[in-house]
């Protein structure tokens, strides 16, 4: 589906230094299962202050574990000031880019390095700051923000690739679209007026674009999908081969699946998968 980079291909294949270090100096988890991907990050300091060792556990898709898997390559040998300077945009360009919609797994191994480094300088890591954006991954706008500034983002679609804020409902969209205008100093871009389709029509659309644009991809990594239903703008789906057992799954059914279907059919459906 996503064309990746020869190396990060390798570090998916043979990640190293998978595990947890014994008696680590430093510890910091990330992201939760419930949306998807999560990291444990340790490491060792030696007796010059340098990591000497790090290890990681991640539950996620191919670049998830190759970001982990890279960070903890980059930081072994560094002092925690250097290795705090690693930004997400470091880790993916260690790796010869990542799919411009997984950039989230970079920024979860910085986010991970900085919960850790905390961890050895006795801070306590709080709860998040600011206020809940997006209630289906629990994104801050503070966490927007600091996404938009640092990466320069401009689109909604470009911060729900970087915290995946935006990715479910879509409920708030208009917020996010809001904290990149005061950001960025712009104004917010006018909405395009869709036209208004009939339920006949979006059903004859939703068909055609998984059939042109969506199942090839799938196929290609052994997965596939069936249109199961289309309820009240509700478009439901079977997932099918490799797709029905992939933990990354429900990701791909709304990062790409959906996003594809609301931008090549209307705006306001929402895929779900049907279980068996």
């Amino acid at each position: 589906m996503w064309d990746y980079t020869d190396k990060v291909k390798d570090h998916f294949i043979n990640p190293r230094n998978v595990g947890v270090v014994e008696n680590p100096d430093g510890i910091g988890e990330v992201g939760s299962l419930s949306c998807g991907d999560a990291l444990k990050l340790t490491f060792k300091l030696g007796e010059d202050n340098k990591i000497s060792d790090a290890k990681f556990q991640t539950f996620g898709c191919a670049s998830a574990i190759a970001s982990s898997s890279a960070l903890t390559e980059m930081i072994k040998g560094l002092t925690l000031e250097k290795a705090a300077e690693i930004t997400n945009e470091d880790i993916a360009q260690y790796l010869g880019g990542l799919p411009k919609e997984k950039m989230h797994c970079s920024v979860m191994g910085r986010d991970a390095l900085e919960k850790a480094i905390a961890y050895y300088n006795g801070k306590t890591v709080k709860a998040k700051e600011g206020k809940i954006v997006c209630e289906c991954f629990g994104v801050t706008d503070l966490e927007i923000e600091r996404a938009v500034k640092e990466n320069n983002l401009k689109t909604v679609e470009d911060v729900t690739d970087y915290v995946k804020a935006g990715g479910g409902c879509g409920n708030c969209h208009d917020q996010i679209e809001e904290i990149i205008s005061a950001v960025r100093g712009t104004p917010i871009a006018e909405k395009p007026k869709h036209v208004n389709l009939s339920n006949i029509q979006k059903i004859r659309l939703v068909e055609e674009t998984l059939e042109r644009e969506v199942k090839p991809a799938l196929r290609q990594d052994g997965g596939d999908i069936e249109l199961v239903d289309f309820d009240n703008n509700t478009v439901f789906v079977k997932l099918r081969g490799t797709c029905s057992t992939c933990a990354a799954s429900q990701g791909t059914l709304k990062h790409y699946v959906e996003k594809k279907i609301r931008e090549l059919v209307s705006p306001d459906l929402i895929v779900e998968e049907v279980q068996q």
